[in-house]
């Protein structure tokens, strides 16, 4: 279902395709849909304050800052605080991540788009590479309500699943941390035997993270360089969760 301004005349209204393609009235200036609800768009913001500071902290656990000079170590408490950042930010990104997974089963179409991919359909794929030729400048562009078939298949792969691998590893060095007494290797200490000890661990965690980070690179330049190429706004969407056509 398509949500417009009810002030927009059936004329101007932009119906959606099968896989969110924007059907665009011919002749008038297309009316706005509403694609992304506030809690989407909180979602999104937060998980990215989140990523910013777990990717910053996490760069300086894994790479410590030189100790500081004529200072004894117990007298600062820096890592310390780059540590509790990391976990407070791990934590409240786990708990909005669970948010979302819950907007998925009470949202709408565009609230679940990212958390499953229609593999098994030939022409989602013959969407998403007519988005490649697109973005290699030998296609034409097509209009989507919410995310196209190429934005839609990498925050599957890029976000969705790293994220949950961050999350699983972040917790599970959490609880190893913690102790194996503790409630968070009860609910956790399982990663360690599907993935094995703490190094592969580690590194899964790292992985995971370098991927998001090129992901979030690619999505601002992919958001960017659609609100200037293309008849939709983008940016300002996820915003103010309305999205325009010029």
């Amino acid at each position: 279902m398509t949500y417009v301004y009810p002030s927009t005349p059936p004329a101007n209204r932009v119906r959606e395709g099968e896989f969110g393609q924007a059907i665009l009235p011919v002749g008038v200036q297309p009316g706005p849909v509403y694609v992304y609800d506030a809690a989407t768009r909180i979602w999104h913001w937060v998980t990215m304050l989140c990523i910013i500071a777990l990717c910053v902290t996490g760069y300086f656990i894994g790479s410590p800052l030189p100790s500081v000079n004529g200072v004894e170590t117990t007298g600062h408490f820096l890592f310390g605080y780059v540590r509790m950042v990391h976990f407070i930010a791990g934590m409240i990104l786990g708990v909005v991540f669970l948010m979302r997974i819950y907007r998925v089963f009470v949202g709408g179409p565009h609230a679940r788009q990212i958390f499953y991919i229609p593999f098994w359909n030939l022409h989602w794929w013959k969407e998403v590479f007519a988005e490649i030729r697109w973005y290699l400048f030998i296609g034409k562009p097509t209009e989507y309500v919410g995310h196209n078939p190429l934005a839609h298949l990498a925050m599957f792969l890029m976000f969705l699943l790293p994220t949950i691998v961050l999350l699983l590893t972040g917790f599970a060095l959490y609880a190893e941390d913690a102790g194996i007494q503790s409630i968070w290797y009860t609910l956790f200490g399982w990663v360690f035997t599907v993935i094995g000890n703490s190094f592969s661990v580690h590194t899964w965690h790292h992985v995971a993270m370098w991927i998001v980070i090129l992901f979030s690179i690619v999505h601002m330049y992919m958001a960017i360089r659609e609100d200037m190429t293309h008849r939709q706004t983008t940016v300002s969407s996820m915003i103010s969760g309305w999205r325009f056509f010029r």
